[in-house]
This record gives C-alpha cells, sequence and structure tokens, in this order.
C-alpha cells in the first residue's frame, strides 16, 4: 500500500480549506433561525402528542451522574458555611448547563 510523503495529500484538489467548519456554520445558522421560529410551537407539540420522547430528550440533557445530597442539617449551617455550599451547587449546576 502506498504512503504519501508527508504534507502531501491522496487528493490534491480536495475539499479547500474551511468548507467543512463553513457548511457547520451555515447549518447551525439555519437551524438556528428555524428553532427561533417553530421551536416553542414543536416542544408544546411534542409535549402534548409524544410524552414519551419529550421526557427522553429532558432526561437526555440531565447530566448522567448528578448528586442532589445536602448536609444532614443546612439549618446548623452558619451563614459563611451556608454561602459556600451556595456557590458550590451554582458550580456544579453551571458545569452541566454548558
Amino acid at each position: 500500500m502506498a504512503k504519501f510523503e508527508p504534507g502531501k495529500s491522496g487528493n490534491p484538489a480536495g475539499r479547500p480549506a474551511g468548507a467543512r467548519a463553513k457548511l457547520g456554520e451555515a447549518f447551525v445558522a439555519e437551524l438556528l433561525a428555524d428553532f427561533l421560529k417553530y421551536g416553542r410551537d414543536a416542544i408544546e407539540r411534542v409535549r402534548a402528542e409524544k410524552p414519551d420522547q419529550y421526557l427522553k430528550v429532558i432526561a437526555s440533557l440531565l447530566p448522567k451522574d448528578i448528586n442532589l445530597s445536602t448536609a444532614p442539617s443546612d439549618e446548623d449551617l452558619t451563614d459563611d458555611e451556608l454561602r459556600q455550599r451556595i456557590r458550590e451547587l451554582d458550580a456544579s449546576i453551571s458545569k452541566w448547563m454548558h
């Protein structure tokens, strides 16, 4: 089997540089435009007509492993401890929202 020289392609007239990125950007832009126009209606229709699919989408957006445990007694926490706990929870939520 022939091996190409470093920096040489088997298809010198191949896809232009950046073409895949441009295609992806165009697709995402069109998808966003469609979602902005029809997204709310589509979500409502799926929720009403296919609740199993609606729940599947929601579940797919949640993190696979989420820790919802709390301290044994949050009432016993000092104000500083409570603020720290809120910061930790906020950071945890931010991770799976992005």
